[in-house]
């Protein structure tokens, strides 16, 4: 994977191409913070994060590269094992030399920076209507996202007295400041939640679904407030569920496969999504080749994830024929059925949808002590948009923990391999059910991965390398 230097600038669209157009690369993708003077390049700009935030590739062929964000969680969680042999990741193995999200982080914090700093700078008659607090909201939500992501994968977050939190930047990245120390937890989760506020309050009404609006704010709020894990978090979470849903934005979809297979990002459902680029479907090694037939790199699902479908109707349809590349494996096929070829809507990602907010909502009345049969109500309608009509384990569900179990069976079952919500939903669960889950788990340092040896290089001021890891 290609190393993002902390001097590049920030990366955006090219002033020409500041039409919010994210389906074609743009000529030119270098705009620093000088290049912002007025609205119009405030916009293209903020496009820029918007590409960070997809992981465009313009090295050879212009595609998002969507697969870390959904695929890697999946190794974590054991629903998804390498097609060609067994892979480090699936026994939650980790080396300071890998990274799978400290420079994707990172490259979306610093070039959200740089449009903040740009952005504050101007006068607000240089503005039209609400249009400068709208995107210093997007800036801000995906320097949150950004943020949450590293914290999640580096950071002791589910520890709130540890001082091994993210390392937080505020400022576009030069060379004179790289150094600095990392946050605490508590500093760390004080930050996100300001930018998250900040862009709840600000932010703007849904257009397009591959552009942050207030609800993707509430929505990653939710995440966030699910991790810090307290009595007076819930009640918020249930808030915001009921704002996101209370506003007829979105809708759950009649039938789950057809937002992977017909819809895509025309699904009501779909609160962020990740658009693919112009033609990307016809590059060999795209996004839903890894799935099937297999390219560089194939991505199957394992017997456990095989097994949580036994009896579910998703089963017929998420997992395949078995792989004659690896034992006890089978073709993942939520986004191209076997036999099928590349589209758009096969090489599309979704970041956040509406079946999450209902499983947050039910996860966060179960762990509040609320009533019961309203989380396995909330519980079944979701199943249901699934065409599950057999609910005798939820209904059976007499305890908040084994509530709380049902709903991440479900998770796994609608949320796997697209941002990670599958492994975090592991890992607010105790920890006897993680390790019961994920037997190679066997310490919470695995919960983590060390910080990688470049940065601790780089960076003198940041601090000890996570527990458990050399440095």
């Amino acid at each position: 994977m290609k190393q993002l230097r902390y001097i590049v600038p920030v990366l955006a669209v090219a002033i020409a191409s500041c039409n919010k157009e994210l389906g074609k690369l743009p000529e030119n993708a270098k705009v620093d913070g000088n290049t912002i003077i007025d609205q119009k390049t405030a916009r293209t700009g903020l496009n820029g994060v918007y590409y960070q935030f997809a992981s465009v590739n313009s090295d050879r062929q212009s595609t998002t590269r969507w697969g870390n964000n959904a695929v890697q969680p999946g190794f974590y969680g054991g629903q998804i094992v390498y097609g060609y042999g067994d892979a480090n990741e699936e026994l939650n193995q980790y080396r300071n030399t890998d990274d799978k999200f400290w420079s994707y982080s990172f490259g979306i914090v610093n070039a959200a920076n740089g449009v903040i700093s740009a952005v504050e700078a101007l006068n607000d008659n240089a503005f039209t209507d609400n249009n400068k607090k709208n995107i210093l909201a997007e800036a801000r939500f995906l320097r949150a996202y950004g943020h949450f992501k590293q914290f999640s994968y580096y950071g002791m977050w589910w520890d709130l007295n540890s001082d091994k939190g993210a390392l937080l930047r505020d400022k576009l990245v030069v060379l004179g400041n790289i150094p600095k120390k990392r946050s605490t937890v508590a500093e760390t989760y004080k930050f996100i939640l300001d930018d998250l506020d900040y862009a709840i309050a600000n932010g703007p009404e849904p257009t397009q679904n591959v552009y942050a609006s207030k609800y993707a704010a509430m929505l990653l709020k939710m995440r966030v407030l699910m991790s810090h894990g307290q009595a007076a978090d819930y009640q918020q979470v249930i808030s915001l569920a009921d704002q996101i849903i209370g506003s007829n934005k979105y809708e759950l979809e009649a039938k789950l496969i057809d937002i992977f297979r017909v819809k895509g990002l025309s699904s009501k459902e779909v609160i962020l999504g990740i658009k693919p680029q112009v033609n990307q479907e016809a590059y060999y090694y795209n996004y839903s080749r890894q799935f099937w037939p297999g390219a560089s790199s194939m991505y199957v699902a394992s017997a456990e994830f095989k097994a949580m479908l036994q009896n579910d109707p998703r089963g017929t349809w998420l997992v395949g024929s078995e792989n004659p590349e690896r034992e006890n494996s089978w073709y993942f096929l939520k986004y191209i059925a076997e036999g099928g070829s590349p589209s758009q809507t096969t090489e599309t990602g979704y970041a956040m949808r509406l079946s999450e907010v209902h499983l947050l909502k039910a996860e966060a009345i179960a762990r509040s002590g609320g009533s019961l049969t309203d989380a396995k109500t909330i519980l079944k309608n979701v199943m249901s948009h699934a065409q599950v009509t057999n609910f005798t384990e939820v209904d059976n569900a007499t305890t908040s923990d084994e509530v709380i179990k049902q709903i991440y069976f479900e998770t796994v079952r609608n949320l796997s391999v697209e941002d990670g919500m599958e492994w975090m939903a592991l890992l607010r669960l105790p920890f006897a059910t993680v390790q019961q889950q994920k037997p190679s788990i066997t310490d919470k340092v695995q919960y983590i991965q060390p910080i990688p040896h470049d940065e601790l290089i780089n960076n003198p001021m940041f601090g000890d390398q996570n527990p458990g890891y050399q440095r």
